[in-house]
């Protein structure tokens, strides 16, 4: 966290000359230059963000669904005919005005999200940041909808369209999700929104790796967290890999054992796809074949991923595009990735 307060001067100031010696004290002296350097580039760069100027248009499709009568039907079908599959005759969605599930959904998210003003602002925040890196990027035209809980499918993005089934965020204990496997409603959550946003994204600009060795995808997995690190800065790091802060703090605490585990095995080069399984896919938890599996969250290779990028861009000066096409190996070689103790 960059620091705001320094004062009192002198008495900090006389309380390091007591206690460090003067070479201890120039390198303590060298390391806060340098950390409040990067916080100035840091709101340097985020006023520039800041200044960036979109035209985000978002229709609440699930709203005006829910409010609307058998006579509205073909006005929404001329306003969004991609909602609307031409092989079903406009008595499928008369009926489905007054279907019990439809109502109750609409009702659930009308109590989980209100006006949508918060989400509408990360959204902004997202795209400003987005055209900022990505000047090429054409805004698309938010849409909200009921998707009947299609999780697997709660974001799709287009070239000029982003569709958002707004029922998939009501949160992890929602009776909606009643029967689902934990660690799939865990993620059903409105703090998890912008962040699944971001990856919809990060999908756009990253190619999945044609090398099929395990550290290749758990770089790839790394790249898209370290966008979203560029991208949505204000979320925390468990919204953006998608983990409880308790599943955050496990990876922090064994960051160390787990890189241990990953090298002393000799796993990073390997080309078992059942690494995938273990370690990158959605899954309980991730799988080391230890006693302790059941209290680590999943995906953990994605986050060490993630402190590859992170320790490779923190030193080098390249480019958030240029390292987005950069293969793993060089990434980690360069990277001179050590693990937090």
């Amino acid at each position: 966290m960059c620091p705001v307060n320094l004062n009192p001067v002198p008495i900090k100031m006389k309380w390091l000359f007591k206690y460090f010696s003067v070479p201890v004290f120039r390198s303590f002296l060298l390391i806060m230059v340098l950390l409040l350097s990067s916080c100035g580039e840091t709101d340097k760069t985020e006023e520039e963000i800041d200044k960036v100027s979109i035209d985000l248009s978002i229709s609440r499709f699930d709203q005006e669904f829910a409010k609307a009568t058998a006579s509205d039907i073909p006005k929404l079908k001329t306003e969004y005919p991609y909602l609307f599959p031409e092989q079903f005759p406009d008595s499928v969605w008369v009926a489905k005005l007054t279907d019990t599930i439809q109502v109750e959904l609409s009702d659930e998210v009308a109590k989980t999200f209100g006006d949508f003003e918060q989400e509408s602002a990360d959204l902004e925040s997202l795209f400003k940041h987005i055209k900022y890196y990505f000047p090429e990027t054409e805004i698309p035209h938010v849409v909200t909808l009921t998707s009947d809980v299609k999780y697997d499918n709660r974001i799709i993005l287009a070239d000029s369209l982003l569709l958002i089934g707004l029922d998939n965020y009501l949160g992890e204990d929602h009776h909606f999700y009643e029967g689902m496997q934990r660690y799939i409603s865990s993620s059903l959550d409105k703090k998890f929104l912008t962040s699944d946003v971001a990856s919809a994204f990060a999908k756009k600009v990253l190619s999945y790796p044609r090398n099929r060795t395990l550290l290749s995808r758990m770089v790839y997995y790394g790249k898209e967290l370290y966008l979203k690190d560029k991208l949505i800065p204000s979320a925390t790091d468990a919204q953006k890999i998608g983990y409880s802060e308790e599943g955050m703090e496990w990876a922090e605490a064994n960051e160390e054992q787990m890189w241990k585990y990953f090298v002393e095995r000799e796993l990073l080069y390997s080309t078992d796809t059942g690494l995938d399984r273990k370690f990158l896919d959605p899954a309980p938890f991730s799988k080391f074949g230890l006693e302790l599996d059941n209290e680590s969250p999943p995906r953990l290779g994605r986050y060490m991923g993630w402190q590859i990028v992170r320790a490779f861009m923190e030193k080098t000066d390249t480019g958030l595009k240029q390292m987005l096409g950069m293969p793993a190996d060089e990434i980690l070689k360069q990277s001179n990735y050590k693990p937090k103790r």
